[in-house]
C-alpha cells in the first residue's frame, strides 16, 4: 500500500470541463455569439496553446488576459479581454462540480490512512474556492497550487515544496495521479515519481510521455494505491 497520494484536481477529481463549458458559453452569449460550438473549439485551441506556454515557464497573467481577445477576434469582434478574464475567473471559482465517485474515493483513501496531497496548476483563489465549494478540502493534508508555488507542472521545481513538506515521501511509497500527460505525468517523471494517468475516456496516448500506470476508473486508482 502507498503512503502518499498526490492528486491533480481538474478533470481528475473536479469536473473542470463542465464548468469551463458553462462559463465560456455564458460569456459568448453575453457578447452576442449565437454559433457557440465552432467558437468554443477556437477558444479551446487558443487556451491549450496558452497553457502550454505557461507550463514551459511563461508568465501566466499577461497570456491569460489575451485569450478572450484572441478568440473573439477570429469572428471579427473586439472585447475587453481583461474584464472577461475577471468574469470568467469569478465563474470558475464557483465551479463546484466533482467527478462522480471522487468523494467516495478520497474518503476510502483517508480511512485507509493515506496522506492525500493536492498538486494542481491554476490560480490559488480559484482552486481553493472550488475545493471548499465542492466540500472536499477536509480530505487533503496539504494543497500545492502552481500560482503559490511559483512554478507550473511539468517543471520539477513545482514538486520541491512537496518533498520539503514530506521528507519521507519517496518514489516507492507515493503516486502522482492526473489526467494530463503533458503536465501531471511528465511533471511526475521529471520529479522522479511514479504516476497514474487517469484516462476514463480511454484516450490513445500518441505522445512520448509514458505513465507508470493507466487508470480508467476510480476503482483502478484505489487498487494502485491500496494494493
Amino acid at each position: 500500500m502507498k503512503k502518499y497520494a498526490i492528486f491533480d484536481l481538474d478533470d481528475t477529481l473536479l469536473d473542470f470541463s463542465r464548468g469551463e463549458t458553462e462559463g465560456i458559453t455564458q460569456i459568448f452569449q453575453e457578447n452576442g455569439v449565437t454559433d457557440i460550438a465552432p467558437l468554443m473549439q477556437t477558444y479551446l485551441t487558443i487556451n491549450h496553446d496558452i497553457w502550454h506556454q505557461i507550463e514551459q515557464g511563461a508568465d501566466r497573467g499577461p497570456l491569460l488576459d489575451t485569450r478572450f481577445a484572441r478568440t473573439f477576434a477570429t469572428v471579427g469582434l473586439t472585447v475587453d479581454s481583461i474584464a472577461l478574464e475577471r468574469e470568467y475567473k469569478a465563474m470558475l471559482a464557483h465551479n463546484y462540480y466533482t467527478l462522480p465517485g471522487a468523494s467516495d474515493l478520497l474518503s476510502h483513501l483517508k480511512q485507509a490512512g493515506l496522506t492525500i496531497i493536492v498538486a494542481t496548476n491554476g490560480t490559488k483563489s480559484v482552486q481553493e474556492s472550488r475545493l471548499a465549494g465542492a466540500g472536499i478540502t477536509p480530505f487533503f493534508d496539504q494543497i500545492f497550487i502552481s500560482e503559490d508555488v511559483g512554478y507550473d507542472k511539468p517543471d520539477q521545481r513545482f514538486f520541491a515544496p512537496i518533498f520539503q513538506a514530506y521528507p519521507a515521501l519517496t518514489r516507492a511509497n507515493s503516486l502522482m495521479i492526473g489526467d494530463s500527460l503533458r503536465s501531471d505525468i511528465l511533471g511526475a517523471r521529471n520529479a522522479g515519481l511514479d504516476n497514474v494517468w487517469y484516462n476514463p475516456r480511454h484516450t490513445t496516448n500518441t505522445s512520448a510521455v509514458v505513465p507508470t500506470y493507466e487508470a480508467h476508473a476510480f476503482t483502478d486508482l484505489a487498487q494502485f494505491l491500496l494494493a
